[in-house]
């Protein structure tokens, strides 16, 4: 055996482990995920396999929980709320740091990066500390600007990924055309910018929608999330009530961002036919 036959099957062995391991732990992280779905549509109260029948009373008592109908609109309320303003402040952020120099300007990238870094229930104790030591009750803005401080490195972060791939040219042609720099910004950039933008808001909508352990410290009393609210059933009975909605809470945290990246390559092909169709003619 030559020590190339030798090494193939080494390489062989070696990949086959790897793919082998890849799909145990794809399997580790996902099993829950589909039990969790399937067993929402078992008729028999106590979840557990095998299933007695097929059924979607589960779903239909989640729409007559008064509880679980205000926790979602709570809930979808605040992450449309961050989603909003931490896409203005990311972008923005992620332009002036992308394209200007200043005083300071790495001790404002580390300050904006810091929050992605620290664990979540730090962070969260931390602001719980603060405000407990500044006298401010817990309200409902108090969680939203937790989670947009939450949010903010990752818009920034996606934000600038994407203005490093888009060239300078563009906006020193516009500059030395006499526009200004706002001007430029809205009509060049942020058209070339948008893939990002869209990304970043709906990065940012499912941080808010999906954050669990950040707001069990921020909520004001009487004020439940989708996740706390999960949290709270669970406390009192694990039910095929709590599948249907932690279902729910899949179906919105990942269809949601797919859906806007469906709609985002719908938008960009329609642009770009309607480009080519004005250089033809």
């Amino acid at each position: 055996m030559t020590a190339a036959t030798h090494g193939d099957r080494e390489g062989k062995w070696a990949w086959r482990l790897t793919g082998f391991m890849t799909i145990c732990v794809y399997i580790f992280m996902f099993a829950p995920i589909v039990a969790t779905v399937v067993l929402s549509f078992n008729s028999s109260m106590f979840g557990g396999f095998p299933m007695t029948g097929f059924s979607l009373q589960w779903y239909a008592k989640l729409l007559q929980n008064e509880q679980v109908l205000q926790a979602f609109r709570t809930s979808l309320w605040i992450a449309l709320v961050t989603a909003g303003v931490t896409t203005i402040i990311g972008v923005i952020t992620a332009y002036a740091l992308t394209r200007f120099e200043f005083n300071g300007k790495q001790i404002l990238g580390t300050l904006v990066i810091l929050p992605a870094l620290v664990p979540e229930t730090i962070l969260g104790v931390g602001l719980l500390v603060m405000i407990k030591a500044v006298d401010q009750p817990r309200t409902l803005w108090i969680l939203i600007l937790g989670h947009i401080l939450l949010a903010v490195p990752y818009v920034v972060l996606v934000a600038q990924a994407r203005l490093v791939g888009i060239r300078r040219v563009y906006e020193e042609a516009a500059l030395s055309l006499g526009a200004s720099r706002a001007a430029t910004f809205r009509e060049v950039i942020l058209p070339l910018l948008l893939p990002a933008v869209v990304a970043g808001a709906l990065l940012a909508f499912t941080i808010s929608f999906d954050n669990t352990s950040a707001s069990l410290f921020w909520r004001p009393a009487g004020v439940e999330t989708m996740p706390t609210q999960i949290l709270s059933m669970l406390k009192i009975s694990i039910s095929p009530e709590i599948n249907a909605l932690g279902t729910v809470m899949i179906l919105v945290t990942v269809g949601i961002p797919l859906l806007g990246g469906l709609l985002l390559q719908g938008l960009t092909r329609l642009r770009r036919r309607g480009n080519s169709t004005e250089v033809e003619q």
